[in-house]
């Protein structure tokens, strides 16, 4: 027998609008004290109104569009009820047919796989969020009422992923995708961005096509955390459900399961409901909304998705594509990247040493300059200091002038380090960090002669051993050499006059 695993995600993202979805309570109550950020509103009290957030349905509609998405004409919100603690009222405001949008789709790669995936989407809906419910000792559970009310946009799959890895992919252009757009932060860990896996198994032949068209009773794992955990849940329960049809006992019912991450193991929770359970009919205090001359306003303002700006990024900066995207997974850095990028063409462009046919290979020379000190070095410098691009004080104009100091050789690269250290703690421009660091570079033929006379007049046993052929310690002597400049002088010059002195 062989199997395939049909799968299917649905991910709620939740809005970052300044208020909750049909109240005017403060929507960032991260940190704050429990049930702080609470209203009879979005509690539920006997008698009020809810009132839609006009920019969490703008939101909706533009996610709804950068997923390729048909937006309706007329969209309604529902009551979905079921009672639990983390329902103050009973039901929950959702959308059931008519939601903000149908039949999107996202494009993406998948890590060592050459084809691109398609994953189409059944729908986008906009809900309130839950209240978030904490386990305490003894037994108890404690309700915080401020996360209720919150906007989500929940967005559902058709049964189109067949991997553990492209559900993590996908998982990543949807939080890019949205991160991009500024609706959402789409941290995982803080629950904005949450997953539930739905997953079957079904029979196929040798070449992997499906016996039949059935989809089998699917187990629902509910809000999985992180992309890691997301992963492994699906391998876990493929394993599950795969043992379980080999012994001749495949699932005949619906399940909804919780993932286990310190046993690595999902665990039964309860059978799932169906829609005629949740008891649906349409929210008497909200009237239908129109939303085609919104979204016809809206589609005008759409920017420039992750997918359309790899290919530029590739095509006019000349990166390579594995560089793109690593500066495109982050909307701040590749913003930065832009800016600093156009300096640089002004730069290269007002170089009078540098003709129009020379020209095409200096640059493709400073955007691996500039890639490799972005992506490498400054990076692992704001990693040190605990920062991002978001908040660090070197400017986009500051960085392009620091890559045109290093590629006119005025800089060294370790000396570069010290300055861009500098210019990250002060703020300060590459100039004044290079006259405060003393960092300037060392030219001076005669003066890096001296130095290397003095070092090998200091070390006269490592000049014998040299000279009688230990010539690893070249190495030893530049770096003696380097040591005295402060990383200032040019190690090709220093090796090449040890070289003619030590013979």
């Amino acid at each position: 027998m062989r199997l395939a695993a049909v799968i299917g995600l649905e991910t709620h993202v939740q809005l970052k609008t300044k208020t909750k979805l049909f109240c005017r309570c403060d929507n960032h109550a991260e940190g704050a004290a429990p049930n702080t950020h609470i209203c009879p509103v979005c509690v539920g009290h006997p008698g009020v109104l809810p009132v839609p957030n006009e920019q969490a349905v703008r939101w909706s509609i533009l996610i709804g569009l950068a997923l390729n998405g048909q937006i309706a004409a007329e969209s309604k919100f529902d009551r979905k009820h079921y009672f639990y603690p983390d329902l103050p009222k009973a039901y929950q405001i959702s959308q059931f047919d008519l939601p903000v949008m149908s039949e999107g789709q996202v494009v993406f790669n998948v890590p060592n796989e050459e084809e691109k995936t398609v994953i189409r989407l059944e729908r986008l809906h906009l809900e309130e969020d839950a209240a978030k419910n904490i386990h305490g000792d003894a037994g108890k559970t404690f309700v915080d009422y401020n996360r209720g009310g919150t906007p989500l946009c929940e967005i559902v799959t058709k049964p189109d992923f067949r991997t553990a890895a492209q559900a993590k992919a996908y998982l990543q252009e949807l939080r890019l995708i949205v991160r991009t757009l500024g609706v959402s932060d789409g941290d995982m860990e803080k629950g904005q961005l949450r997953c539930d896996v739905n997953i079957s198994m079904r029979e196929v032949n040798e070449k992997g096509e499906s016996l039949d068209d059935i989809l089998h009773p699917k187990t629902e794992i509910k809000n999985v955390n992180s992309f890691k955990a997301v992963e492994r849940s699906i391998f876990y329960e493929i394993k599950r459900q795969t043992r379980l049809w080999e012994e001749g006992n495949k699932p005949m019912i619906t399940t909804t399961r919780g993932w286990n991450d310190s046993k690595q193991m999902t665990e039964e929770q309860r059978e799932k409901e169906i829609a005629s359970d949740y008891r649906f009919f349409p929210e008497p205090d909200i009237p239908p909304m129109q939303l085609t001359d919104l979204s016809e306003e809206i589609a005008q303002r759409l920017p420039e998705l992750p997918a359309a700006k790899r290919v530029r990024f590739i095509s006019e900066y000349g990166f390579k594509p594995s560089v793109a995207k690593q500066i495109i997974d982050d909307p701040a850095l590749a913003n930065f990247t832009e800016h600093a990028l156009s300096e640089l063409s002004a730069w290269l462009q007002s170089r009078p040493d540098v003709s129009p046919e020379e020209a095409e290979g200096e640059r493709k020379k400073l955007i691996k300059l500039f890639s490799s000190w972005l992506l490498n070095k400054l990076s692992g410098l704001l990693i040190e200091r605990k920062i991002s691009v978001k908040t660090m004080k070197i400017s986009p104009e500051n960085f392009a002038e620091f890559i045109t100091l290093l590629a006119d050789n005025k800089l060294t690269g370790a000396s570069g380090l010290k300055v861009l250290g500098s210019m990250l703690d002060d703020g300060s421009d590459p100039s004044h960090a290079m006259e405060d660091l003393g960092a300037t570079r060392v030219d001076d033929t005669d003066a890096l002669s001296s130095i290397i006379e003095m070092i090998i007049e200091k070390h006269p046993d490592e000049t014998k051993r040299y000279q009688d052929g230990e010539k690893k310690l070249a190495q030893w002597f530049t770096g003696q050499v380097m040591k005295e400049t402060r990383g200032n002088a040019d190690p090709a010059a220093v090796a090449r006059l040890l070289a003619e002195r030590l013979g």
